[in-house]
């Protein structure tokens, strides 16, 4: 959820870069909500064909690679392939790791304290964002060269530094065993 965070500079991106008004900005996120909407549907059916870590793993991928692609606009990048296509990869993690990665922070717990997991997780998830999006600000204002609002290398830096926080998690899903191994390999 942190790394994911680092897509709030997107908004102010388009409105300096294309000069697009807070509407179309809002437009510009249209193919990654429809990308998360229809994965998030279909997620429920993916553990059937393949383990949650595979889907965790999956997105984690997908998500690294749309935010180093975002990290290379700059100026005279289309809107298409500089954050249209990448904001597709970006969909698909939303889509295929929220709800994976919430069942994960559920399993094994009593039914009596579901609901108190539940919100556990959620908590951690609004705190990770917080504390990513301060993160990302301060490596966007040490890598600002200017004090505009378009200074793509600022928001390159962000975005790249999600991208390293992204392919940490996708190191530790491979590393940390699941609940189910976990359990395998103590019986």
């Amino acid at each position: 959820m942190g790394a994911m965070i680092g897509f709030f500079f997107t908004a102010q991106l388009v409105q300096s870069v294309y000069h697009w008004t807070p509407l179309q900005a809002g437009h510009a996120f249209l193919p990654m909500t429809l990308v998360n909407f229809v994965l998030a549907v279909q997620v429920p059916r993916l553990p059937e064909r393949a383990s949650r870590p595979t889907v965790l793993l999956t997105g984690v991928a997908l998500t690294t690679a749309g935010m180093v692609w975002f990290s290379r606009f700059d100026l005279h990048t289309p809107y298409l392939t500089g954050l249209a296509l990448p904001m597709v990869f970006i969909g698909a993690d939303q889509g295929l790791v929220l709800a994976p990665l919430t069942s994960s922070g559920v399993d094994g717990v009593a039914p009596a304290d579901a609901g108190a997991a539940s919100r556990l997780v959620n908590t951690v998830h609004q705190i990770g964002s917080a504390l990513s999006l301060s993160i990302l600000t301060a490596v966007a204002t040490t890598l600002s060269t200017s004090h505009g609002a378009a200074d793509i290398a600022a928001r390159s830096g962000a975005a790249l530094t999600g991208s390293a926080v992204l392919l940490t998690l996708a190191v530790l899903t491979l590393i940390v065993p699941s609940p189910a191994t976990r359990t395998e390999r103590f019986l």
